[in-house]
């Protein structure tokens, strides 16, 4: 045996393909396919760009998506929608202001304490019942003139009367009814023109409806500033002590004054001294004269 036969014999058997039968190709030639053909892997899908990207649909949920942006925006408002806008917010910014204030209120309300929250209640019922009583005068009146057999004599006495009354309230004539007095004392000369005008403020809101104060009549247009060592009241400098004549309902005039944190209180602070007194006859007998208006003038024809 020749080494070549003997190489040949000791080589490993190597395994063929089997080769299927050859088919004739249609242009006569023969063409062997292997055994085993791999399956055909498919081709991954190109991916669009440019105009064929925007062109080619997307699936349900993009598409939704695209639409509900396409409805949104660019906004379409109408002027009836803006109109409609404006008057929400309008209507919500008044009712916010309203919540607001109330709250405000209700926690002023809620942080008093009970005798200040009864002296409230007081002077509410106080304030109903002046209302009504003047409200049941103005009714008499009416019925007065109605049934009145002289009508023209009727509405000249009601004249007079309320020139009387109106007199009073301008400090034109004198006055008198029950009250208090109330006499501040100031040996420090520590009270100042602002306080006084504090109580005078607190008299009138309490129903006074005559004020004397050191012999000068209070009216509606009385003013009060700091003059040297005193305070002058329309000009009228007065000095210590300060005697305040008042006409009004004592029940309602002495608490005013004297509830927590007001004018007595205040004044006690600066080491003045407060007396009040009640009486049932008050006299107010320092008038103003009568002064012409420049300017207003009576519409009734």
């Amino acid at each position: 045996m020749s080494e070549h036969e003997h190489d040949e014999s000791t080589r490993p058997a190597v395994s063929r393909p089997r080769t299927a039968p050859e088919e004739p190709s249609p242009t006569g030639l023969r063409r062997e396919l292997p055994a085993e053909v791999p399956a055909a892997e498919p081709a991954p899908a190109a991916t669009p760009s440019g105009e064929d990207a925007v062109r080619e649909p997307a699936g349900p949920e993009e598409t939704g998506r695209q639409r509900l942006v396409k409805g949104l925006w660019p906004p379409r408002i109408t002027r009836a929608q803006l109109i409609v806008a404006l008057l929400l917010f309008g209507l919500g910014f008044g009712l916010a202001v309203q919540v607001a204030s109330n709250s405000d209120g209700d926690s002023a309300l809620r942080g008093a304490r009970q005798e200040d929250l009864v002296r409230i209640l007081d002077e509410l019922d106080d304030r109903t019942e002046r209302l009504e009583d003047e409200k049941q005068g103005l009714e008499k009146q009416r019925d007065e003139l109605e049934n009145s057999s002289d009508q023209a004599e009727e509405a000249r006495k009601q004249t007079i009367e309320k020139e009387r009354q109106l007199g009073v309230l301008a400090g034109t004539v004198a006055a008198q009814g029950p009250g208090i007095t109330m006499t501040i004392e100031d040996p420090k000369g520590t009270v100042e023109a602002d306080m006084l005008l504090d109580a005078v403020q607190e008299l009138r809101a309490a129903g006074a409806e005559a004020i004397q104060v050191n012999g000068v009549r209070v009216v509606a247009s009385t003013y009060l500033t700091d003059s040297g060592s005193g305070i002058a009241v329309d000009g009228n400098k007065i000095t210590a002590p300060y005697r305040f004549k008042v006409i009004g309902k004592p029940q309602d005039l002495e608490p005013a004054l004297n509830i927590p944190g007001g004018v007595v209180q205040t004044l006690e602070k600066e080491q003045a001294t407060v007396t009040v007194e009640r009486s049932s006859k008050i006299v107010v007998d320092a008038l103003r004269a009568v002064k012409r208006p420049d300017y207003a003038r009576s519409s009734s024809q």
